[in-house]
């Protein structure tokens, strides 16, 4: 299930509930939230039906910019992303790029992309 270069783990609560932790978590460390998309409530703005997806765009310039800054191709993985989404076996799961996986695709030091890797705060807002 996983592709190269994303994590993904499960939540033990709903989608809704998970995306509003994460974006509480994240809000109460400085990042600023730019997109919160329903995804389900989307596609059925088309007619289409698919279980909960949310997806959630955040960053901070502070740290976002170094890297941006280092390799400005690097700004088609920021700001960064987050999804969660219920699977057919209504198991909720959220997936996100690995820190890494951005580091070695845009030839990133150590010192700008420790900022990208989400493991800790993925693991402490869900918690």
């Amino acid at each position: 299930m996983n592709p190269k270069g994303v994590t993904t783990c499960i939540s033990r609560y709903a989608v809704k509930e998970t995306v509003d932790r994460l974006q509480s978590f994240l809000q109460q460390h400085g990042v600023t939230i730019y997109a919160r998309i329903d995804q389900q409530r989307e596609l059925e703005k088309t007619a289409q039906a698919m279980p909960p997806l949310e997806f959630l765009l955040f960053g901070n310039p502070k740290a976002g910019g170094p890297v941006m800054i280092e390799n400005p191709i690097a700004a088609l993985d920021l700001p960064l992303k987050i999804i969660s989404w219920e699977d057919k076996d209504r198991k909720v799961w959220v997936g996100y790029n690995e820190g890494s996986y951005i580091k070695e695709r845009f030839l990133l030091s150590d010192s700008v992309s420790a900022a990208l890797n989400l493991d800790v705060a993925v693991a402490k807002a869900l918690e």
